[in-house]
This record gives C-alpha cells, sequence and structure tokens, in this order.
C-alpha cells in the first residue's frame, strides 16, 4: 500500500519544519510549497491525499487556494487542513465556506497535527 502523501504549505521556512517535521517521523511522505501559486501547482502535479495549508500567504493565501482546490473536478478530493494563527469564528466560517475539510489554529502540539490529519483522513495512517 503507497504511504499517504501530505503537502504541506506556509510561507514560513520555520513553520514549515515545525508542521513537516512531526507528519515525516510519523511515516507520511510530505513535500511542501511556499506559497498558494506553489501549492496549487504542486497539488495537480503531485496529488496529495492531504494539504495542510496556512492561511496568511503572499500572492494567493490559503482561502482562496482551498477554493480553487475545491472548485477543481480534478483536485476536489484531496482533503484539506486549515491550519492558521486566525483564530476568529469568521475566519472558520470562510475556511468551511471554502470548502476545508478542517480548521486548526497556531500554535499546535505534534499531537494535535498528527491526530487532525488522521481526522481528515478518516483514521487512515500513514
Amino acid at each position: 500500500m503507497p504511504r499517504v502523501k501530505l503537502l504541506v504549505v506556509d510561507d514560513s521556512p520555520t513553520h514549515l519544519k515545525i508542521a513537516s517535521r512531526p507528519l515525516e517521523e510519523q511515516g507520511y511522505e510530505v513535500i511542501t510549497a511556499a506559497d498558494g501559486e506553489e501549492a496549487l501547482a504542486k497539488a495537480g502535479a503531485e496529488r496529495p491525499d492531504v494539504i495542510v495549508l496556512d492561511v496568511i500567504m503572499p500572492r494567493l493565501n490559503g482561502f482562496q487556494v482551498c477554493r480553487q482546490i475545491k472548485n477543481s473536478p480534478a483536485l476536489r478530493h484531496i482533503k484539506v487542513l486549515l491550519l492558521t494563527s486566525k483564530s476568529q469564528e469568521s475566519d472558520r466560517f470562510w475556511g468551511k465556506k471554502q470548502g476545508a475539510d478542517a480548521y486548526m489554529t497556531k500554535p499546535f502540539t505534534d499531537d494535535q497535527l498528527i491526530k487532525a490529519v488522521a481526522d481528515v483522513l478518516g483514521g487512515r495512517a500513514s
């Protein structure tokens, strides 16, 4: 059985490492992108199972990327976990409105992130 592939997207190299490391240690295949445009390109080329997506990014924000993924017949099956410091109820509303499968706020623990990814996968492990 192939490993579960995750695309982790954040414009901060530090946050990219913080999110990627525990997922790699859990056995997931992790690819990364530094902005929304790169995320869309990699989603199309790599076809990940889940995208862990920061909301606040230059060029295309996470809400815009999520909407484009969920509006694409070829990509809409990809699960999207929005991961952001935006914690207002309105932010959660807009995340769901764009089609996000889950919404998680920073800061987070490794265990919280691993559980959130497993939850959007429906319990499917790495």
